[in-house]
């Protein structure tokens, strides 16, 4: 069987260890039915799956952070893609004619594999710190780093934020 994570032609890797400057509390995780092998690999696949019994389980000390948020709200998430090689700074997707930077690309394979991604909150549990939303593209358990909402006077990109 290949390593899913041995590098195609074109790519190449990190020569020097990644040393930790931060540190991050992951407040909960994501939950889903995606495992490793069938993971969409992106939120418009996800979404055209079924969304992958997709929600967000949160830590006992970071519930409380949850209450002004209602079902129907857009929500921006960061998870942190914890099985995703940190090492691979050139990559040749499977869909591009020629390899790229990886900080051109979506891809889970980057120095620190933060993913974002702009969901719909579907039900809302505060007590029991659960958040249902519409899809992921996240492996079942990857950590969850934090939840924004999604604002249009603040995150549409400046070309289109409507005129004041």
């Amino acid at each position: 069987m290949r390593d899913r994570f041995a590098p195609r032609p074109g790519e190449s890797r990190l020569t020097e260890v990644l040393g930790a400057d931060a540190t991050l509390a992951f407040i909960g995780r994501v939950r889903s039915a995606w495992r490793l092998d069938d993971c969409p690999k992106n939120l418009r696949q996800a979404r055209k799956r079924g969304g992958g019994n997709a929600r967000l389980e949160l830590a006992a000390p970071f519930r409380a952070g949850l209450e002004g948020l209602s079902p129907g709200d857009a929500l921006v998430l960061l998870y942190w893609m914890d099985r995703a090689p940190r090492d691979l700074i050139r990559q040749h997707p499977r869909h591009r004619d020629a390899p790229a930077g990886t900080f051109a690309l979506r891809s889970p394979a980057r120095p620190n594999p933060v993913a974002l991604a702009v969901v719909r909150c579907v039900s809302l549990d505060s007590d029991a710190g659960v958040v249902g939303i519409d899809a992921i593209d996240a492996v079942d358990g990857t950590p969850l780093l934090d939840i924004k909402p999604w604002l249009p006077t603040v995150d549409l990109p400046p070309e289109e934020l409507p005129e004041r």
